[in-house]
């Protein structure tokens, strides 16, 4: 089948599935204001099926009824109760940013075999796409979602970390499962706490930057407005802004030192607690995993294997969830994730043998 045909295809049947996926949304969000968002998405991402049903009907192509699937459904509710409508919001607009740039790339590939009429509609498919990225994004602002990051970055490395030293322990203390145990609880504590501040020093770090930007800037209009306006001229020509195009809006803003101020000083309105919060509890959530069949084992050879299935399952159930929503292979993500917590655990086991044959320490 044309390469362009099977694209189409795809096109139309992720629309169809997002049309029914926001539909499902609405029924379940609380949020007024979120429902009518969600329910307006959907009638616009079926709008854009029926454009690509359209575009395959023109070419003698029918398209056969799409299969909804049920664990995407499932995933997305079930995201929704645990983490709330900004986290759904935050992964979904992972998947717009995908079907953009899917679509800009169809509209150059195919472009003399799309008409003007098509070609029109394609371009409104994707404004509209646009758009709800940016509905997402505000949505983000909104529920802090900037902390999902935090959260799955925390967990993945407590996973990762813990899992790999609970390995290398138990190449070493054999006969003694509860040391190892007990030794992974103080690295992951200790490793959480680290994350923690790591994260509360970065991010008020970075406030304090744009603070001081920002002081510096409103010191510079009272001095002297125009070498403010030169500070915006000159970030305007560097970001490739046409230099008659840079110098107007330079002299339009000059009188506007809000307006300048906001488009030289990154906004940051993440919160270091909360950031630090997530970092380090979701750390410790990842912690449990690896450690927890260590205090039910009777030899570390026997806690061994379920440590890393646990770890293994956890960092599927990450993988699949944030693969789900944003458009990425479930598989591939799956796997990437997997098999390098794995291979850091292999690894951190064969060090631990190492240490044992070198020191000779199995037995303490």
């Amino acid at each position: 089948m044309d390469e362009m045909i099977k694209s189409a295809i795809q096109f139309y049947e992720d629309e169809y599935s997002d049309s029914v996926l926001y539909a499902q949304l609405a029924k379940v969000e609380k949020d007024e204001n979120l429902k009518k968002e969600f329910l307006r998405l959907s009638n616009i991402e079926s709008k854009h099926a029926k454009f690509w049903r359209d575009f395959l009907a023109r070419r003698g192509v029918k398209t056969q009824p799409v299969k909804i699937s049920r664990l995407t459904l499932y995933s997305t509710k079930l995201l929704r109760k645990l983490l709330g409508p900004g986290a759904v919001a935050s992964l979904l607009e992972m998947g717009e940013n995908s079907a953009i740039q899917k679509y800009f790339k169809f509209l150059t590939t195919y472009s003399d075999r799309i008409d003007e009429e098509e070609r029109k509609k394609l371009n409104e498919v994707i404004l509209d796409e646009l758009e709800h990225e940016k509905f997402f994004y505000e949505s983000k602002r909104r529920f802090h979602v900037e902390n999902l990051r935090d959260f799955v970055l925390g967990m993945n490395d407590g996973l990762v970390e813990i899992l790999g030293a609970v390995t290398g322990l138990s190449a070493v203390y054999v006969y003694n499962p509860k040391l190892v145990g007990i030794s992974g609880l103080i690295v992951g504590v200790a490793g959480a706490l680290s994350m923690a501040i790591g994260t509360f020093i970065s991010v008020r770090s970075q406030r304090q930057v744009n603070d001081s930007i920002r002081q510096r800037m409103e010191v510079l209009f009272r001095v002297s407005p125009d070498r403010a306006r030169d500070d915006l001229l000159n970030r305007l020509l560097e970001s490739g802004m046409p230099e008659d195009i840079a110098r107007e809006v330079a002299e339009k803003l000059s009188s506007n030192r809000d307006a300048i101020i906001r488009l030289l000083v990154q906004e940051e309105d993440e919160n270091e607690v909360r950031a630090a919060l997530y970092t380090g509890i979701s750390y410790l959530i990842g912690v449990a995993f690896p450690v927890t069949p260590y205090f039910l084992a009777s030899s570390s050879m026997v806690a061994l294997p379920f440590s890393v299935l646990l770890a293994g399952t956890a960092l599927a159930v990450v993988a699949t969830f944030i693969s789900i929503l944003s458009g990425i292979s479930i598989k591939k993500k799956v796997v990437e994730m997997v098999t390098t917590g794995l291979g850091a655990a292999f690894v951190s086991y064969l060090f631990g043998h190492l240490m044992e044959a070198l020191f000779n320490v199995s037995a303490l």
